[in-house]
């Protein structure tokens, strides 16, 4: 199975961050999972993905480009190295290669690939396990908004099912094996 993860790729961030991405690596290459990432050697996203490697799974780095002109492209260690011409390319490479998704703690472009994902999932172009890792509860904030958004109407009770809040990387696994596509289905009616 490829599970796309969204994270970081900030070197200076709080401890717990990292350990957690390397966790989650860990329990996916141990549960035959393979990731697909940003295909950096930097932060976050390498933590996982160097974990999932030392673990039995493969790496799947996909980046535009012009990211890995700027030097930040890590192909030696993929099992598959694919350059894009932009990020929209690579979003979309991302989720064709993948069966679920899982956001780490992330800047702005972690925010815009999950919240993609969710988008996708709400108009039925996709099925796919979604899951927000709240590592030293990162994404309280993002939760919060998200619970505005729907008790202000602007998305309907069911949009609570479009993705999964996990306090710990096992917990991530764990939903992903039990995942029921059925959860949420688009009905075509806003």
């Amino acid at each position: 199975m490829n599970i796309c993860v969204f994270a970081s790729s900030s070197n200076n961030l709080e401890q717990c961050f990292y350990q957690d991405a390397s966790e989650l690596g860990k329990l996916m290459g141990l549960n035959n999972m393979n990731i697909v990432y940003g295909g950096s050697r930097l932060g976050m996203m390498y933590a996982c993905a160097s974990q999932v490697k030392a673990n039995g799974g493969k790496i799947i780095g996909i980046m535009p480009k012009r990211l890995y002109d700027f030097g930040c492209g890590n192909p030696e260690d993929c099992d598959e190295f694919i350059l894009t011409n932009g990020m929209r390319e690579r979003k979309a490479m991302m989720d064709e290669k993948s069966e679920a998704a899982i956001a780490l703690a992330g800047g702005f472009g972690t925010l815009e690939e999950i919240s993609e994902m969710i988008v996708q999932k709400q108009l039925g172009y996709n099925h796919k396990p979604i899951v927000l890792l709240n590592t030293n509860g990162f994404y309280d904030n993002l939760i919060a908004f998200f619970s505005n958004i729907i008790n202000n109407n602007f998305a309907k009770k069911e949009s609570e099912n479009l993705y999964y809040i996990a306090n710990n990387p096992q917990d991530c696994i764990n939903y992903i094996l039990q995942y029921d596509s059925i959860k949420y289905t688009y009905s075509g009616k806003f």
